[in-house]
This record gives structure tokens, sequence and C-alpha cells, in this order.
């Protein structure tokens, strides 16, 4: 097979990554954009990160299928970074083809590693562990990820996506590595006081089969198949899950995901060259959520008062988990957060989200800085401990009344709106390149 000539690929390839704790609205992003690329890739993470794409009114919620999927000229890969809960893919495949969404340019690396049952048992217990221990679990979606990785790093345990093409290899990898996680699973739920689960090699080998029979002719090297399209020129759209503030590296550690969630990660999660990416699109909330566990300075909580504002900005901008339904803890808009995060990704252009949940708030605050047990701060370090001790320093700006998803170009906004957006780049260092005023792809401003 001939290779990719790396000298031949131009920077064509946009990478779009979130620069907060996630649930930024990527997938409107990718969606909006998928139009003008011929491909478009998810490089990290699993079914615990979820995408909202709201086509004529229409909501679509996708876990582990690339966003672009509803565009059926653009081809869809799910990359080697990604960990792919096999079940939860299938399902995911049915719902869109009972929707009208046929999945037949959709395409898996044959190196992307499976979510096995054993991992989401250990999820779950290890939650359940650091609740009883330290009342301070990491806030996983208990879907396995993070097991997952480990075994990935762990090698002799792991099980990739191309295994499903040789079953009988497979088999006795399964039946060598069932004992030593019934092992290790007895003892984690006898110090959760909870029964040991059953890890049964032979029923888990009926689930290989049946996903070996629905997935087994999307599997290819799609690293290689990326590399030869780069290489004749195609537009390549990178989609990150999670966020910058959850990546395992430069988070705020630990309570992060598994997986390298920043552009950095798109190249490796994708096996392409780096030289390959020349965009990079910021996404960012016009305020600030979190789910799970770890600090969030500008959180909404405290008097009765605060905590009924940051209710209102939950309900108005739907802020429950797409993938778990969990409530997200909401917060003022952090520019540190944020001008750290578009710094590390290398971000050409920003993309606002949910300006109009902002609307009708007679003031609002932004952080700028931060007091810190050493003194002022205004660069952020992404520790959890550090970020626990830091109090926000705001800066109060005029809000603004009327509903502004009509808005089409900046000129349509009020003026306290585009003020605030002046800050935000001004603080950042970034342009914009979107505003969303709404849930709908019109609802958009291009810059």
């Amino acid at each position: 097979m001939s290779t990719a000539n790396t000298s031949l690929m131009t920077a064509s390839a946009t990478s779009v990554v979130g620069l907060q704790w996630g649930d930024e609205g990527k997938g409107k992003i990718v969606h909006a954009l998928a139009d003008t690329h011929d491909v478009v890739v998810r490089y990290n993470g699993g079914a615990n990160a979820g995408h909202s794409v709201v086509v004529k009114g229409e909501r679509f919620a996708l876990h582990l299928i690339p966003s672009g999927i509803l565009h059926r000229q653009t081809t869809c890969i799910v990359g080697n970074g990604v960990v792919v809960d096999p079940g939860w893919l299938i399902k995911e495949i049915d719902g869109l083809a009972g929707r009208g969404v046929p999945c037949d340019n959709l395409f898996l690396s044959d190196r992307a590693h499976l979510v096995m049952p054993w991992h989401k048992v250990e999820d779950e217990l290890r939650e359940k562990w650091l609740s009883a221990s330290s009342g301070e679990p990491i806030g996983t979606t208990k879907r396995g990820i993070g097991p997952c990785y480990a075994d990935k790093a762990l090698r002799s345990t792991a099980v990739r996506m191309g295994e499903l093409k040789n079953l009988s290899e497979l088999e006795a990898k399964i039946r060598r590595v069932a004992p030593l996680k019934q092992a290790m699973l007895g003892a984690l739920a006898a110090g959760c006081g909870e029964p040991a689960p059953k890890v049964d090699a032979g029923e888990i080998m009926e689930h290989c089969r049946q996903w070996q029979t629905r997935l087994s002719s999307r599997i290819t090297d799609t690293a290689g198949m990326l590399q030869g399209l780069l290489g004749q020129g195609k537009k390549v759209l990178f989609e990150g899950a999670n966020a910058t503030m959850l990546d395992v590296d430069h988070g705020s550690y630990p309570f992060v995901t598994s997986s390298s969630t920043v552009a950095l990660g798109a190249p490796l999660g994708a096996g392409v060259p780096m030289q390959c990416v020349g965009k990079v699109l910021g996404v960012m909330k016009a305020y600030s959520t979190r789910v799970g566990g770890g600090a969030m300075p500008t959180e909404l909580v405290g008097s009765p008062e605060t905590e009924a504002l940051g209710e209102k900005i939950r309900q108005r901008g739907r802020e429950f988990g797409t993938t778990t339904g969990r409530p997200r803890r909401v917060g003022w808009l952090d520019l540190c957060v944020v001008r750290y995060s578009a710094a590390l990704n290398g971000c050409t252009g920003l993309c606002v989200m949910l300006l109009d949940v902002l609307e009708g708030l007679p003031e609002l605050k932004v952080c700028t800085g931060y007091q810190t047990p050493e003194g002022p701060a205004n660069k952020l370090v992404p520790d959890a401990a550090w970020m626990a001790a830091a109090k926000p320093v705001y800066r109060t700006l005029e809000g603004w009344s009327g509903d502004i998803s009509g808005a089409r170009k900046m000129s349509d906004l009020p003026t306290a709106a585009r003020r605030y957006l002046d800050l935000i780049t001004e603080t950042v260092g970034v342009p914009l390149a979107m505003v969303s005023i709404g849930p709908g792809r019109e609802a958009t401003i291009e810059v």
C-alpha cells in the first residue's frame, strides 16, 4: 500500500476545541462547518461526551458519532484516540437510522480501544470508593472511560477495535484477562461493601460477536485513510470532545477526563502530521458551566439570591448534561480560564455561544483575575487545589434587554452586548469567528 506524501499536505484542517469545562456548544459549530469540509473526525474521549445539534427545530444528541454525520456527503471518522463503547455506538447508529440519518459514511479506527463491560463496573466502584473514603469523587459519567484509557496504557489487558476482526484470538485474550479483572473488581467491591461482580468470559464473547457482526465493515486504518485524503487536498475538521480544562495534562487536575482534549491531541488522536492543522476555533460559553467535582472559582453559590440567579441561567441555557442529564454547575464568565485555554490551543478564532441566555440581566460580572493566598493573580494555575483557594476578581458590565435571537450581524446586537464581546476579545487576545444567539444553525453571527 502506498503511503501519503506528507510534503504535499497543506494546513487545510481545522480543529474545534472547547475552552472551558465542556458543553460549550462545539456540536453546533462542527455541524455549521461540516458542509464546507470533506471529513469530520472525532479524536478523543468516548461516550462520556455529548454534542447537541439542532436542525430545523429537531434536536440530535450525539455521543460517539461525529457531528458531521448529519451531512451525508461528509466522511465521518472515529479516530484511534477515542475509546469506543460498541453497544452504545450501535444504539446511536440505530437511533439515527430511525430518524432518517443513515450512517453509511461512518468509519472506525482499527486502533481505537474498546470500552469493555468490566471498565464500566470498575468506574462505578471507584467512584463509590472515593465517595466513601474522601467524600470527593472525580464525578465521572461512570461510562468506563478512565479505566479503558488506563488499560490502554497498561497494554496487556486492553482490547482494540481491530481485534473484533479475529474472534478466535480475541476469545483467547478475553479468557486470559477475565480472571484478572474478576480478582481486581472483587477486591474493589469488598472495599466498598458491595458484592463481587461476575466477569463471565463467555457472556462477554457473545457481546463481541454481536459487535463484530454490526461494526466490522466500518473498521479500517483510518490514519492511513486520513493521510491519503489530506494528501489529495481534502478539507478535514477535527471535533474535540470534552474541553481544555478537562485535559488530562493541562486541565484542572485531578478533576479532569482521561484523554488529550486540546488541539494538540488532534494529530495524535487521528494519526496525521501536525502541520496539517491550520486553524483552531476555540468554543466558549458567554458564562461558565461545569459538571462533576473540582473547583470552579466563579460558581454562583452561597446566598439564596446568588443561587437563584445561577438556577435562572441554568434553566434558560438548558444546562443539563447531554450524556447524563445532570444539572450543570453555573457561574459567571471566567476570562482567565478562557485566556489560558486559548493560548494553549493556539486559537485563531473564538466562537462565543449562548449569548442570548444572558439577555435581560441588569448587570453581568466577568472574572479578570484572582485573589489568592499568595496575593493578586491574573494568570490561571491549572491545579485543583490552587483553583479552590482562588477568589475571583470581577469586572461589572451593564446588561442588555430585548430578544437578540434575530441578530444576523454584529451591528444588530445591543451596544451592551457588543461591549461584552469586546471585553472577551481584548482580554483573550483572539478575534471573534462566530457568535451564537440561539440553538438553531440560523441563529449564528459569522464575524
